[in-house]
């Protein structure tokens, strides 16, 4: 009984944490990255680069997971008479099948966060963000024909008010263009967000039904595995757009 309870609170804790961490990069991001693009900053690829480029901060809990396991695991062989097998603790907890499955939403990651840095590069904080989060409902869309998931007279309100929003704005696109930016790009900029909501509704219930055909147990860690096996490759997207619009060269001649 202790156990379980311990094990409750443990998992209630690393949620707080995750939504935490999720509120401040919601709503730091994208001031952050629009700054950029005030302050003179062009390179879309390098801010959507930025975007995933920390991954490797999830080794640090993945670390944790690890060394929790394999201390539960000790305990379990020394109650027995063999405890020769100490050391059989998996480094890794996805199957192969869920890590090719990882790359490929990796990937459309990386197109994803180009979509929102060139949106975010185009638009006002305000506007993008309505525009992503009309993101709800092609979610809903997505989770619908992917995963069966119903609707409710909850989603159908958030979609239709956010919709609502997003044809507002629409229609009173030449009220809040910045200053010295032209209706043109403002558009693109404009489908490009709404690009970037479309294919992030997508995203989600891919991740809902690779964990439905997953055929193993979700935990903590094989969630976290997959964040960062996502995001890494997603990293490899943005850094490969980098090389190519010669971001990198760039970057290395303003600091020398």
């Amino acid at each position: 009984m202790a156990t379980q309870e311990s094990s409750s609170r443990k998992k209630k804790f690393l949620l707080i944490i995750n939504c935490i961490i999720l509120a401040i990069g919601n709503c730091g991001g994208p001031l952050i990255t629009r700054l950029y693009f005030l302050k003179g900053g062009e390179r879309i690829w390098l801010s959507s680069w930025l975007e995933t480029v920390g991954w490797p901060i999830v080794l640090i809990p993945l670390s944790f997971s690890y060394f929790n396991r394999r201390r539960e695991f000790q305990g379990k062989m020394l109650s027995t008479i063999d405890n020769n097998n100490n050391n059989n603790t998996k480094l890794i907890l996805m199957t192969p099948r869920i890590f090719v499955a990882s790359i490929g939403i990796g990937v459309l990651t990386g197109f994803d966060n180009y979509l929102y840095a060139y949106g975010v590069a185009k638009l006002p904080v305000s506007t993008s963000a309505l525009l992503i989060a009309s993101q709800l409902a092609f979610t809903a869309a997505f989770a619908f024909l992917l995963v069966k998931q119903k609707f409710t007279s909850y989603s159908i309100n958030s979609i239709f008010l956010l919709t609502f929003g997003a044809v507002v704005l629409a229609l009173h696109a030449k009220g809040d263009r910045p200053n010295g930016e032209s209706k043109k790009e403002y558009v693109l900029g404009f489908i490009m967000t709404l690009g970037a909501a479309a294919l992030y509704g997508l995203i989600l219930p891919l991740f809902e039904l690779m964990y439905k055909k997953a055929k193993q147990g979700i935990t903590y860690t094989l969630v976290m595995e997959i964040q960062a096996v996502s995001c890494l490759f997603s990293t490899v997207v943005c850094t490969i757009g980098m090389i190519i619009n010669k971001d990198f060269q760039v970057c290395l001649s303003l600091h020398l």
